[in-house]
């Protein structure tokens, strides 16, 4: 066993950088775990200030000054930030206000549907096991309806907590975008000076993080718009609701379109029944879910590095397990970083195949 541990010591901690990396990883992690949620509007604001800076970057080459180019970022920033809380925000709240005050209404409608398939399909379905799955349903329903007014009271103080977030946010990335070479030197100053393998890291990381997440937004804004125009041209009720949480299943591939085909197509059953207008409801969003996995998922991340399914829902699964939406969120670029760990980790295999190819 000594010798077990030895040989794995030998072969991949050989590198006093590694050990190093290991170090700082675990650091960050306990943090992350520790300060995770009070840190939360910095790192926020670090990422959209990470990705505002390939922005800059591009009007930078288009020749626009370094100052001019910060300032049209930002400016569109704010104004979208903005737009999104000031217009987005509360039509999405007003209609799951009205989606919350006729959920007894969708809840009886589905019920009476339940009822029925014992007599439209007696060979699969009992009047037994129809009002069980109904007492379930109900039971569960009144389960969540009293865990939803104790969350209710007890997150009056989150309130606060978002409004200083809210208000934090654009703050914060303004500086941090206006002294980003500061902040790099600085960070890079608490580094070792000989980086290889944290510079091929951060390469591979760069490259992979960057083309997913700007793509991922892309994504999240084509899906949902688009997924509004069609439900608004099919009158389908709580169209903007929907289209949002349709743009933002997007971001847990395979999982989130499944999940969200529910509320989908439920609304749309309650709305019309099994009718014309529900199977044509349901034939566009799964063109929609087509289109944007075989057309626009290739087209915008043809140069980022794709993480197998069971990857990816295994991900999911840890990180969201660990912190929440936010973990689900971010468990794609999470998996990404630890792949691009494994790909650039030295061994002393990798050692002796350089030398001898050198």
């Amino acid at each position: 066993m000594r010798k077990l541990l030895h040989d794995f010591y030998q072969r991949y901690f050989h590198d006093e950088e590694s050990i190093i990396l290991v170090i700082l990883l675990a650091v960050a992690l306990f943090i992350l775990w520790a300060l995770g949620e009070a840190l939360a509007p910095v790192l926020a604001a670090i990422i959209l200030a990470y990705l505002l800076q390939g922005l800059v970057s591009t009007f930078a080459r288009m020749g626009v000054s370094q100052t001019l180019a910060f300032a049209l970022v930002y400016t569109i920033f704010v104004g979208t930030f903005m737009l999104i809380l000031l217009v987005l925000l509360p039509q999405v709240w007003n209609q799951f206000g009205r989606f919350v005050n006729e959920l007894p209404r969708l809840i009886s409608q589905a019920q009476e549907a339940l009822m029925l398939l014992p007599d439209s399909y007696p060979s699969l379905f009992t009047e037994q096991q129809v009002g069980d799955l109904v007492q379930s349903v109900r039971g569960e329903l009144a389960t969540f309806g009293q865990a939803a007014v104790s969350y209710s009271i007890s997150s009056i103080p989150r309130v606060f907590s978002a409004i200083v977030f809210i208000v934090l946010v654009p703050i914060l990335v303004f500086f941090i975008m206006k002294d980003k070479n500061q902040l790099v030197e600085w960070v890079g100053n608490l580094l070792p000076r000989n980086r290889p393998l944290m510079s091929r890291i951060w390469r591979e990381m760069d490259l992979q993080l960057s083309n997913y997440i700007r793509g991922k937004a892309l994504e999240i804004f084509l899906v949902g718009s688009v997924s509004y125009i069609v439900f608004a041209l099919l009158q389908l009720d709580f169209a903007l609701l929907l289209s949002v949480l349709v743009g933002l299943s997007v971001v847990v591939p395979y999982l989130g379109a499944t999940v969200v085909t529910v509320p989908v197509l439920a609304v749309a059953y309650v709305q019309w029944g099994l009718g014309g207008e529900f199977y044509t409801v349901a034939l566009a969003y799964g063109v929609l879910q087509l289109v944007d996995g075989n057309v626009l998922v290739p087209i915008i991340f043809s140069e980022t590095n794709n993480l197998h399914p069971v990857a990816i829902i295994v991900a999911v699964l840890v990180f969201g397990s660990i912190w929440g939406f936010a973990g689900v969120f971010f468990a794609i670029p999470l998996a990404t970083f630890i792949k691009a760990i494994i790909n650039a980790w030295p061994s002393k295999v990798q050692s002796l195949i350089a030398d001898n190819g050198s």
